[in-house]
């Protein structure tokens, strides 16, 4: 019995390592690697043009994540960013449009349910764990800190 059980495990193994794809890993790191900078870039040059304006480094580095946001969500909006997180993957994740993304997403696929019920309620169904999590984590490493601090 114990061996018919073995030679099913394997069989299966078999059957679903000869029909899954082939990972494409060093690829996938390339490309990543590649957009994740491009668009680490395009933030640099906002903030060096910023602060070439004479404006303040503490208002440059807040007017920076406004524009990356914007343009994460315009992006979003036509259709552009999924292109290029197909091409990238987790290289459009990491910076601050992937947030962008993860917001204006869902507001773009559940807005035929309305305002309120659609965008409103479904616009922080990938962001907003993420957000709990990150403001909750704060709190208590900002407590922590402030009882290790006296």
């Amino acid at each position: 019995m114990e061996s018919r059980e073995k030679k099913i495990k394997d069989k299966f193994h078999k059957v679903t390592d000869e029909s899954s794809p082939k990972s494409k890993l060093f690829k996938n790191c390339i490309c990543a690697f590649i957009v994740g900078g491009i668009i680490c870039d395009v933030g640099q040059f906002f903030n060096n043009y910023l602060l070439g304006w004479g404006m303040s480094p503490e208002n440059t580095s807040s007017w920076v994540t406004i524009i990356m946001i914007f343009i994460g969500a315009l992006l979003t909006g036509i259709g552009v960013y999924d292109k290029i997180a197909n091409f990238a993957g987790a290289g459009t994740v990491v910076p601050i449009t992937g947030f962008a993304n993860s917001i204006v997403s869902p507001a773009i696929e559940f807005k035929k349910e309305g305002y309120i019920l659609g965008v409103g309620a479904k616009m922080f169904t990938i962001a907003g764990p993420v957000l709990v999590y990150g403001i909750g984590s704060s709190i208590i490493v900002g407590v922590i800190y402030y009882f290790i601090s006296r």
